[in-house]
């Protein structure tokens, strides 16, 4: 059986050489990675300052070493490292075909990222964490081939992170895309969260879900109203994640009633200020 493994830059390694060009060779050199089946990639040294594009490329270039690579993690690093909306990605036009053994991908931050034509017949989970998600790469994966996809995981985030779209967006994807065994769908971290549940719940996937996740917004009432309204009506949906969230005790209560496991957890109060009121997605710094 596999093993995971995390290769990461510290600053005195960065100081003494090491870098985006440094790491796959190091990779290779690990006598143990020939047994990783789970790569997670982490600080690459200035990761605000250089993109993750070399590690991309040269992972591509030594596609037969890297065949056995069953989940790639790029860009696991926490805030004290670099903050989400400072990583700079890269382009994983070349990835899809370089790792036919792929099932999970996830990539931390949006920056600079492309994922291209997307298609692999073995992916079956797809995350992207970031602060805010470029409408190109939601249309990019809108049109993706991926037919054994089991979960799907976007965080929306904000304007100011990089999301540069609406409701109508996140719409287009739930009504365009071909997932057909998809069981696990994550569409949150926004700060326009109730209107996100509402494209969600119309959505054709709802009949075929399991777990369904809408956590980390500002999810308020009135989200909360939709889902006690429509999640009696998809008795398939064993899990409700709603986590961090601005809804009333009241509204939390009746959720948890629900059939569904329902994590309601993180409950946060609006603030006021000057006048106007104010909540925040959780991963917007």
């Amino acid at each position: 059986m596999g093993k995971s493994k995390k290769y990461v830059y510290d600053y005195e390694q960065f100081e003494n050489g090491k870098g985006p060009g440094t790491m796959v060779a190091d990779i290779l050199n690990d006598p143990e990675f020939s047994q990783v089946s789970d790569l997670v990639i982490g600080c690459w040294g200035e990761s605000w300052d250089d993109s993750c594009q070399i590690i991309l490329d040269q992972i591509v270039e030594n596609k037969e070493r890297f065949s056995h690579v069953e989940s790639l993690f790029v860009g696991d690093m926490d805030y004290e490292e670099c903050e989400v909306s400072w990583i700079i990605q890269g382009n994983y036009s070349r990835l899809w075909q370089a790792l036919p053994h792929l099932k999970e991908l996830t990539v931390k931050g949006s920056s600079e990222l492309v994922l291209g034509e997307i298609s692999h017949p073995g992916l079956e989970s797809l995350t992207i964490i970031c602060g805010g998600l470029p409408v190109s790469v939601i249309q990019e994966i809108q049109n993706a081939k991926l037919p054994n996809l089991k979960k799907l995981v976007l965080y929306i985030g904000i304007e100011d992170y990089g999301f540069d779209g609406s409701a109508d967006n996140i719409k287009a994807l739930l009504e365009k895309s071909d997932f057909p065994k998809l069981a696990h769908l994550g569409i949150e971290d926004s700060e326009i969260q109730d209107e996100l549940v509402q494209a969600v719940l119309e959505s054709k996937y709802m009949k075929q879900l399991k777990v369904l996740d809408l956590a980390n917004g500002t999810l308020t009432d009135k989200g909360g109203a939709l889902l006690l309204e429509t999640i009696p009506s998809y008795p398939n949906i064993e899990e409700l994640d709603v986590h961090f969230h601005y809804m009333s005790e009241g509204m939390v209560k009746d959720l948890q009633a629900l059939p569904a496991k329902v994590d309601a957890s993180e409950r946060y109060e609006p603030e006021e200020y000057k006048g106007e009121i104010w909540m925040n997605a959780m991963l917007t710094e």
